[in-house]
């Protein structure tokens, strides 16, 4: 194999492992959430809630912060409203947009998420194998660059 086609055969692992990385994320925050009795919200709506901790933003903010990566934010925070984890104002000084905060219920499980990433901070380092999240943090980072971009480029040509 040459050199091409072992860096091609790298950068699909790595994106491969990015994507399947996330979704097991999500599913021990799923699991979090089952030991601890919560029902009413799902794993991406926690996160969501977690980054949001105690900022006040709007829709917009929550895609362009990165606290979000899907397509149906309002319908996931009209769920949280509802569920009573975020509450949605309007501004005093702009009634045009609509923000969202963290509700007392909301605060508290963002509390216990914090905790859950405490206690896998230290099952890290117990274990030795955190010590690599330096450097895959600036290889993500540099891949999040490198696509940011190839989005200002023109279209391949075919």
């Amino acid at each position: 194999m040459g050199k091409g086609a072992a860096v091609k055969a790298e950068y699909l692992t790595a994106i491969a492992l990015a994507e399947r990385t996330h979704r097991q994320f999500l599913d021990v925050i799923g699991a979090e959430l089952a030991r601890g009795g919560v029902e009413d919200i799902n794993a991406v709506q926690a996160l969501i809630l977690f980054n949001i901790g105690s900022d006040q933003v709007t829709m917009g903010d929550l895609t362009a912060r990165g606290y979000y990566l899907g397509s149906n934010v309002s319908y996931n925070v009209r769920r949280m409203t509802e569920a009573g984890y975020l509450e949605q104002y309007r501004p005093e000084h702009d009634r045009r947009t609509v923000r969202v905060r963290l509700t007392e219920k909301g605060r508290a499980l963002q509390v216990l998420l914090d905790r859950m990433f405490d206690a896998q901070v230290h099952a890290l380092s117990a274990e030795g194998i955190g010590h690599g999240l330096a450097d895959s943090n600036r290889c993500l980072s540099e891949l999040e660059a490198f696509w940011a971009g190839l989005m200002r480029q023109p279209a391949i040509r075919r």
